[in-house]
């Protein structure tokens, strides 16, 4: 079959969309901890909500799924008045049409805390996680909190230390290379690393070594009560508390690794607060 100049660029215009290269939604990132009415009134003006659209939940990162969708449906209700629905996936329904129908049309998809690992079990690869994709690039709002906030990135921190031949949970007492475990996240940002709960509990030991050990990319550390809104590369602060914007200069100089000791020069390290506004790489 002989493709003529229109259908080329038909063809290139539509994978460019469906794998979401320049994905036309926004993320909504919350660091966990409480979510004020005026953050979840903010979620809903990014994700510009008509009254015919709905939101979609995805629990599946908690121990006890209705429980995290009872009080996120409680705060969003108190913001709008749109449709809130459930689909708690399983590895026996990632398949399962109808929902990921709904879930790649969806204005508003919101992941919920608990275990970013549990939820990347079920979601990764599957057709759950290419709904998700490209109802961003359709331009929907995709928002989470805590373990919902940690796997947004293609390199997910879950949370593990690595020590030796074993995994802990932390409490990351030390900065060290390749002592944080990172797995595979959802993929809908590519040039930054993110943590969640950072300031209330003081993960910088975690995140720098994060940076170390991913010294290309920024690393972004969002406060409870506190989001960062991502639209192309632009990323506004939104919230009652602070992010913590960490990132190397490009110059491997500025970074070596004495056996499992990191030394780091040069690190420049931003606190934002409500409305600050800095950009992705």
């Amino acid at each position: 079959m002989k493709y003529t100049w229109w259908m080329i660029v038909t063809i290139c215009l539509t994978t460019d969309t469906a794998f979401g290269q320049h994905p036309k939604g926004s993320l909504f990132i919350i660091g966990g901890g409480d979510r004020p009415l005026s953050m979840m009134q903010q979620m809903i003006a990014t994700a510009q909500l008509k009254a015919n659209n709905y939101i979609v939940v995805l629990p599946m990162s908690g121990a006890n799924p209705d429980t995290s969708f009872f009080y996120i449906k409680e705060d969003i209700q108190k913001a709008c008045s749109n449709e809130i629905v459930m689909f708690n996936f399983t590895k026996a329904t990632v398949h399962h049409q109808p929902w990921l129908d709904s879930l790649q049309h969806a204005k508003l998809v919101f992941i919920t805390g608990g275990d970013q690992s549990r939820f990347m079990d079920i979601v990764l690869h599957t057709p759950i996680h290419q709904a998700i994709k490209k109802a961003f690039a359709n331009g929907a709002t995709i928002a989470g909190t805590s373990a919902g906030a940690a796997m947004m990135s293609q390199q997910m921190i879950t949370g593990n230390e690595l020590l030796g031949d074993s995994i802990g949970s932390g409490p990351f007492t030390q900065i060290k290379y390749n002592m944080v475990e990172i797995k595979e996240g959802l993929g809908l940002v590519t040039t930054a690393i993110i943590d969640q709960h950072f300031i209330t509990r003081s993960r910088y030991n975690r995140l720098l070594s994060v940076l170390a050990a991913n010294p290309t990319v920024q690393c972004i550390g969002i406060d409870e009560a506190t989001a960062i809104i991502i639209h192309g590369k632009k990323i506004t602060v939104n919230g009652e508390s602070q992010v913590i914007r960490m990132r190397l200069p490009l110059k491997k100089k500025m970074l070596s690794v004495k056996g499992d000791k990191v030394r780091l020069q040069q690190v420049q390290l931003d606190v934002l607060t409500d409305g600050d506004v800095f950009m992705l790489d």
